[in-house]
């Protein structure tokens, strides 16, 4: 599996910014995918994640209410849509693909076996 990341952009606070994981390969109802995010100096953080057998989604308790993550699977693509950006989300978005993942391993970046190239999101005060 192969995935491509790209939407990150300079915003303002409050603004919306809409991220986009375009995953290639073999994607089936086993995996999970999601945004992890990573900001210079800290360690990558879960972000969100959503599994394609049933929609299910998960979301870190900092971006819950903000963030949606959701998948279109005709394009085989997983999309953030960040609303309301605070300073404190800059960082390196990643999206992430894993099989079988159970609910309690879906917050782990280890979890994961395929990764995109991150793509830049900054927010400015």
């Amino acid at each position: 599996v192969q995935l491509q990341a790209f939407g990150g952009g300079l915003v303002q606070a409050g603004d919306s910014l809409r991220l986009s994981c375009a995953a290639s390969g073999r994607t089936d109802r086993s995996y999970a995918l999601a945004w992890f995010r990573q900001a210079p100096g800290k360690e990558r953080e879960f972000v969100t994640a959503i599994r394609w057998s049933d929609r299910s989604t998960y979301y870190a308790d900092s971006v819950k209410g903000r963030f949606t993550i959701s998948r279109d699977n005709a394009k085989n693509t997983v999309y953030l849509q960040m609303n309301s950006l605070k300073p404190e989300d800059t960082a390196v978005y990643y999206c992430a693909a894993g099989v079988r993942l159970i609910v309690s391993s879906i917050r782990f970046p280890t979890s994961y076996n395929f990764w995109g190239q991150g793509t830049q999101v900054t927010v400015s005060s």
